[in-house]
């Protein structure tokens, strides 16, 4: 890796703004290797050296990524454009600029939504091309049919003038309270799916999003990081190594 910025590293890292990071400089709190570093301007390289702040050791990472609960109410977008962002429930330790989520959950819909900092994830998380599943549990206010699992499945619905990506539908003992399994994200894909056969969304969760699944005990509002070995399947399944 390129030899990088004490400061924007620091500031990558969470520590704080460059002013924040110039005064623990100037205080003689910043150690790189053991030597003590004044100088926020100081150049080295994040990946090959060992920094600490105040004692306290940091381990460099080139992104970052949150599994979170997303309760209905908050709009998908990091800034407060036409509602309130799913950024205001982010604790301050998470508080970021740049945030970015893995595709839409309207504002009426829960579940589970991905934050990360990592464009290219996102891009091919999101691509058709990768077909990275999206389950669904979904309250309607008429039950679905066995003829509505089979018009899914051939996916012969279409939106917006292009033909869906077949997807499953799956019923349970109450054909009121379904799942659907779909590979792309179309704008209000979910509800306009039904909308096509006749019926109509009261409540929709995202429960799974490729092989991540909601946590039972994650309460709507709270979140978690994604562990060293969500991370390194989510790039494995859409082809990239992780960055360190």
């Amino acid at each position: 890796m390129a030899k990088e910025r004490l400061d924007k590293v620091l500031g990558h890292l969470g520590v704080g703004t460059r002013k924040e990071i110039h005064r623990l400089a100037r205080a003689g709190l910043i150690t790189v290797d053991g030597e003590v570093i004044t100088d926020s301007a100081f150049k080295f390289d994040p990946l090959q050296s060992r920094i600490e702040v105040d004692g306290e050791p940091l381990h460099y990472r080139a992104h970052f990524h949150l599994l979170l609960h997303k309760p209905a109410g908050y709009i998908t977008s990091t800034k407060d454009r036409d509602g309130i962002p799913i950024t205001a429930l982010l604790p301050e330790e998470w508080t970021r600029d740049d945030w970015m989520p893995v595709g839409r959950l309207d504002k009426d819909t829960e579940g589970l939504l991905l934050l990360t900092t990592d464009g290219e994830l996102l891009h091919r998380l999101t691509h058709p091309r990768w077909k990275v599943a999206k389950r669904y549990y979904a309250e309607l206010a008429a039950p679905a049919t066995p003829e509505d699992v089979a018009v899914f499945a051939t996916g012969s619905i279409v939106l917006d003038g292009e033909a869906l990506q077949p997807a499953e539908l799956r019923l349970g003992a109450d054909p009121r309270k379904v799942e659907l399994v779909i590979h792309e994200g179309r704008y209000h894909q979910v509800k306009r799916m039904f909308a096509a056969r006749g019926n109509q969304v009261l409540y929709l969760r995202r429960v799974a999003f490729g092989l991540l699944e909601l946590p039972h005990d994650l309460e709507p509002g709270a979140l978690r990081e994604l562990s060293p070995e969500e991370i390194n399947a989510l790039y494995e399944a859409v082809g990239l190594e992780v960055q360190q």
